[in-house]
């Protein structure tokens, strides 16, 4: 077997895939490499292969062997995070879709866009340039949850914090204890929520025939992390590749109605993190793909954004098109294992997109698109900051 080459983690831009990942797709679609970590992995970047594996019960988030198995921020986050779900994702599964349902987020798409505009009021008043980070991507998803979940909107900024923390990759210390502040606070929540219940998500998940407190928590802790990081950075990343390519404004101001089409456009191309090298598994058993033996117990990584650019499947793929067909995009992953959340995220940024353009048509970039840079102390990456005129 060939030497692993080394993960490839450098970002140039917000608008390309990075130049490694490029490489290895040009040479094939499974690659043995080794993390930043030290690990030998195998890193899958075809669309068939990531397509398959995503809903393939041979991989599973954990090793069958827990005491040689490669550790990642990513996956080790995640354990903690799902708790006694790690290993049960049926149930997980089950318990959350009732909350993401069609008529769940019909409901709570109102607020959303009036939360939105109170939002573009305020970066309205303003004298441009501004960051639309700071003015937008980062306090429009937590107001969001702390109104769907049941959450107090005085705390937002104290489990925004957490979340942050948790979600750092660079320094393991903080990222234990934003994980241990945030799953203290849903404690005090989960109790709070039993004893005076309201129209909410965390008061429904209480009232669920057959639930634990363990499971309560967990639930609620990673909707809290999952709803909140994932949409600050997609917001970002999004709106950028908009921005970035005028002519794609220009085509929402044109036809309002391609808004839906935008969102799974920029989804597509979102570099989601400049140094993750794709969604973490484990096989558990051996089996081979594209010519390539996988062994139990391997470590492999599901590059979604590396498939998302896959010639064979979306032609001239680092240009954005909001009238592309994206119906094999694999944004929120495939089958049985697709993002629960997708319909939240798909809602909120439709509707950030939709009164964006509507209110200010004029807005673009306030520095070169080469200048925007991406979050490297991460798990969930995201842009550090978007500035913008108009």
């Amino acid at each position: 077997m060939s030497t692993p080459v080394q993960l490839p983690f450098e970002q140039t831009d917000v608008l390309r895939l990075a130049p490694g990942l490029r490489a290895l797709q040009s040479q094939g679609a499974v690659h043995r490499v080794r993390t930043a970590e030290g690990d030998e992995a195998w890193l899958v970047t075809g669309h068939a292969q990531v397509r398959q594996l995503l809903d393939d019960d041979r991989l599973g988030r954990s090793n069958p062997d827990p005491e040689a198995a490669a550790k990642d921020s990513g996956s080790v986050l995640l354990a903690g995070l799902l708790g006694d779900f790690a290993t049960d994702h049926a149930r997980l599964r089950a318990l959350l879709e009732p909350h993401f349902s069609p008529e769940r987020m019909l409901a709570l798409r109102p607020s959303v866009e009036k939360l939105t505009g109170q939002l573009l009021d305020a970066l309205a008043a303003r004298k441009p340039p501004a960051d639309l980070r700071q003015a937008l991507a980062l306090p429009l998803p937590i107001q969001v949850l702390c109104e769907w979940l049941g959450v107090p909107q005085e705390d937002k900024e104290r489990f925004g914090n957490w979340t942050q923390d948790a979600a750092n990759v660079g320094d393991p210390v903080r990222s234990k204890q934003g994980l241990g502040g945030l799953f203290g606070y849903c404690r005090q929540l989960v109790a709070a929520k039993r004893q005076n219940p309201g129209d909410d998500v965390i008061s429904r998940i209480c009232a669920t025939e057959g639930i634990n407190d363990n499971e309560v928590l967990a639930l609620t802790a990673l909707l809290l992390f999952g709803g909140y990081e994932t949409t600050v950075a997609r917001i970002g990343t999004c709106v950028s590749l908009l921005l970035a390519s005028p002519g794609q404004w220009q085509a929402l101001l044109d036809d309002p109605g391609l808004a839906p089409g935008a969102v799974e456009e920029t989804l597509r191309m979102s570099m989601p993190n400049p140094h993750n090298g794709g969604m973490p598994r484990y096989a558990l058993t051996d089996f081979e793909i594209d010519g390539v033996t996988i062994r139990a117990g391997d470590f492999v990584m599901l590059n979604v954004i590396a498939a998302n650019h896959d010639e064979t499947v979306f032609g001239d793929p680092g240009r954005v098109d909001v009238a592309r067909d994206t119906t094999a995009g694999l944004m929120f992953g495939h089958g049985a294992y697709s993002c629960v959340g997708a319909t939240l995220a798909r809602m909120q940024l439709q509707v950030v997109i939709a009164q964006l353009v509507a209110r200010f048509p004029t807005m673009r970039l306030a520095v070169g698109v080469e200048e925007l840079r991406l979050r490297h102390d991460t798990l969930i990456g995201g842009l550090i900051q978007l500035p913008v005129t108009w």
